[in-house]
């Protein structure tokens, strides 16, 4: 199944006579805003903090640290690009794991005694560029994502799944194999996880970070204890306890952590693993008519929707004093068509099911439903990078009507860092730059290679992993961009 590229509407009535057709909803605004009246410009508070702007960069996994979980100059580089990109807002920068066993790939960064000085300096490097490409950094927040990769944990070998899971999930373990090496946490191992979330707290603060988000989305180990219905134990079955880990880290933050916040990046609805078809197009593992109970945001159906537990559990980051909260969906893992729309799968997805603007309007729409229903809440949106050229449009628009806070940005930095700078000055887009989700940022990593935008990035095109790349792309007709 073929859909227009986004590349090919150049004009605003294109753009939106596509969306009619596509029976599609979405903000829009035809013109942008001059830079002194945008919305995209305005600030933001979040507690005692200012943010200067409605744009975020958001968290990336990393497949470029050392072995021991430092940085390397590729890792510096990327996030001297969030530095210059404008966005006052960097949301975590990295997925940084907890400890050895939770880390997804043996190169991501691992947060500990050791490493605490190069993640400082990390994160001085950004702000020394910013400053001086942006101006100050007063109204520039910065924080650390701190993660466990659960059941896409691969700390020793970039092409071995350690799963450590909350139970077992009968799609899942077969998907991927794991009915042999799972292993299901106890309580006892879930508080010891905690004691762990603490003390990369505490680090992340000696470290400079003014926030760290508890990370439970994507199907890593923060968001499988929300689908843990059937679980027993302290942390299973019931909202309450399915939610234990998130309030039991949040409180204890807050009590042992001063001068630190606490954010929540959330996959608010889920569904059932997708799979390559007859076609190579996705289709559901779970067949049309049959029951899917092991979905957080779901409604007990394989593509079901029910935001009903997902606003509960803002309401209790609200109760909690969490005021950052940051909105995704869905797994790279096994249903990235919903969590991150585009046109060209990696080598391990499929190909889109749906036009990719039906996914992006879907997840716009949840996070706007959330925000209306939690006004207090200082929401960040995620999904926007497919819009390629009408990014900054729609962006306005959903800032500009309150459906949104602030608009955050991941594969898009990767190819493109300034445009969050380029919309703010009134610039026009540099088209050559902007990301058309050829998915080669996941093609690589998932390969084993160094991740970075080696289609647009003259740096990573020009390193003999291109090379590599390329040769495997041209193995399997998944890789291919047509």
């Amino acid at each position: 199944m073929s859909y227009r590229r986004v590349a090919s509407l150049r004009t605003a009535a294109d753009f939106r006579e596509h969306l009619a057709s596509l029976g599609v909803e979405m903000p829009f605004d035809d013109e942008l805003t001059a830079p002194e009246g945008s919305p995209l410009g305005e600030p933001l508070k979040a507690g005692e903090h200012v943010i200067g702007n409605r744009f975020c960069i958001l968290p990336m996994e990393g497949w470029d640290g050392t072995l021991d979980g430092k940085p390397t100059e590729y890792t510096r580089r990327r996030w001297e690009n969030f530095g210059r990109s404008g966005a006052k807002l960097i949301w975590g920068g990295e997925a940084v794991a907890v400890e050895h066993s939770g880390r997804a790939n043996p190169h991501q960064l691992l947060i500990n005694d050791a490493n605490l000085g190069s993640l400082r300096e990390l994160r001085e490097q950004l702000e020394q560029v910013h400053r001086q490409e942006c101006g100050s950094t007063d109204d520039l927040l910065v924080g650390l994502q701190l993660t466990h990769s659960g059941r896409f944990a691969r700390p020793n070998d970039k092409k071995r799944l350690e799963p450590v899971v909350m139970y077992r999930h009968p799609v899942l373990d077969r998907k991927f194999g794991m009915s042999d090496t799972l292993h299901v946490l106890t309580d006892e191992e879930i508080d010891r996880l905690i004691d762990r979330f603490i003390d990369a707290a505490k680090l992340a603060r000696d470290a400079g970070y003014k926030f760290v988000d508890v990370k439970h989305c994507h199907g890593y180990l923060g968001h499988e204890m929300l689908s843990a219905f059937d679980r027993p134990g302290r942390y299973g079955g019931s909202f309450e306890n399915r939610t234990r880990f998130m309030r039991t880290v949040i409180e204890r933050i807050a009590a042992e952590v001063p001068g630190l916040d606490a954010g929540v990046r959330l996959s608010a609805f889920d569904w059932s693993p997708f799979e390559p078809g007859s076609d190579g197009t996705g289709q559901c593992s779970v067949p049309v008519g049959e029951s899917y109970r092991w979905a957080f945001g779901g409604d007990g159906t394989p593509t079901g929707i029910d935001l009903t537990e997902p606003s509960r559990l803002l309401s209790m980051l609200s109760d909690l004093g969490v005021t950052l909260v940051c909105i995704s969906v869905g797994s790279p893992y096994y249903n990235p068509h919903i969590q991150r729309p585009a046109l060209f799968p990696p080598s391990d997805g499929y190909q889109p099911p749906e036009d990719p603007l039906v996914g992006v309007a879907r997840q716009i729409a949840a996070t706007a439903e959330l925000k209306r229903q939690h006004p207090d809440l200082l929401v960040v949106g995620s999904g926007y990078t497919y819009l390629q050229d009408w990014l900054p449009h729609v962006a306005q628009a959903a800032v500009r009507t309150g459906m949104v806070d602030s608009v955050g940005l991941g594969r898009m930095v990767l190819s493109y860092p300034e445009l969050p700078a380029d919309v703010l000055a009134g610039r026009p887009l540099a088209r050559k730059r902007v990301c058309r989700t050829f998915s080669d940022c996941t093609t690589a990593p998932r390969n084993g290679l160094i991740s970075g935008c080696y289609p647009l990035d003259s740096y990573y095109g020009e390193l003999p992993e291109h090379g590599e790349l390329k040769e495997y792309k041209q193995k399997t007709a998944g890789g291919k961009r047509g």
